[in-house]
């Protein structure tokens, strides 16, 4: 036989009848008229085809299959309850935030907003890269990224609202035993000559291996060839090891064991780190995200722009939009 989609309502008028065996007290109980009450429970004998009470004028009492139905009815209306529950209050849904990299501005922004907004359930992920990241929010399985916006395909970043976060001051990572290791900053001119790494080949990361392209050109530094993805500090760090080029990051990252990460100068050039979202989304946890960044960019001077930094104009546009969003988003 094949069993009909049940309708929920038709199940709990049911249970009510079952549990009192008497058709008045359960309409009571459920706030339905006697009559609604019955057509509910004739018309789940029809979809089941079974009979579920012997009714007569002294008493109701449960036929063989109504007994067998009450276990899985109850189990279906708890089930229901709880689905309705998960979803009746936006904070319940756990956030899913990619971080990109621990222990970096973005992690901030995470452990504040978590302060913020003690409720909600906002969850790390780590998926290394934006142009990757921006795919999954748009198909609904991240909620927010950071990263560089600019350098996203212009029709995903027109599907999502952006937050400027910080201008970043990019640095260099170097072994230990480089020359310029010995130095406290250097100049992106003494990187000439160099052989640098920025992701390159990593499909993941391309925005960050064309803000490097855009920094290099002209400036006789030249762009590693394709490395294998590192996934963790340890893969990263042997790779690093392996093939000894400097690798282009930003100043917040954590320094690997036998390693030193060194600011860049003259000019020093700037990472710009949005927050995104797929447009239209609203959520507790990301107002206190939001929240979280407005708050640590005015204490810490994130978005204040050092004199004569280097920033792509594409960059420095959409850096100076607060938060732009795409019609009829709720910002």
């Amino acid at each position: 036989m094949n069993v009909p989609d049940i309708d929920p309502r038709l199940l709990r008028s049911f249970v009510a009848v079952a549990e009192d065996l008497h058709f008045t007290r359960a309409a009571a109980r459920l706030y339905l008229a006697q009559q609604a009450l019955s057509r509910d429970v004739r018309r789940l004998e029809r979809e089941l085809g079974c009979a579920l009470f012997v009714r007569t004028t002294r008493q109701v009492a449960l036929t063989p299959d109504g007994e067998r139905l009450v276990p899985y009815a109850r189990r279906v209306l708890d089930a229901h309850a709880a689905l309705t529950a998960a979803f009746a209050d936006p904070a319940a849904r756990p956030l899913l935030v990619d971080l990109n990299t621990d222990g970096m501005t973005a992690a901030r922004v995470l452990a504040r907003a978590r302060e913020l907004a003690p409720e909600c359930e906002l969850m790390a992920r780590f998926e290394s890269g934006l142009t990757w990241a921006a795919g999954e929010v748009l198909a609904g399985r991240l909620d927010v990224s950071f990263g560089r916006a600019a350098g996203l395909d212009p029709e995903v970043l027109a599907r999502l609202s952006v937050h400027p976060v910080r201008y970043e001051p990019m640095a260099v990572l170097l072994r230990n035993d480089h020359p310029l290791a010995v130095r406290e900053v250097v100049a992106v001119g003494d990187l000439s000559g160099e052989t640098v790494y920025a992701g390159a080949g990593n499909t993941r990361t391309l925005e960050w291996t064309d803000l490097a392209g855009r920094l290099f050109e002209g400036r006789g530094i030249v762009l590693a060839p394709p490395a294998p993805l590192a996934v963790g500090v340890a893969e990263f760090q042997r790779v690093m090891e392996k093939n000894g080029h400097p690798v282009l990051t930003v100043v917040d990252f954590p320094p690997l064991p036998g390693t030193v990460v060194r600011p860049l100068v003259r000019p020093v050039p700037l990472s710009p780190l949005l927050m995104v979202w797929r447009s239209g989304a609203d959520h507790p946890g990301l107002r206190a995200l939001r929240a979280a960044v407005d708050e640590l960019a005015a204490r810490d001077g994130w978005m204040v722009r050092p004199t004569g930094s280097w920033l792509p104009d594409t960059d420095a546009s959409l850096m100076r939009h607060r938060c732009r969003t795409t019609p009829g988003t709720r910002a």
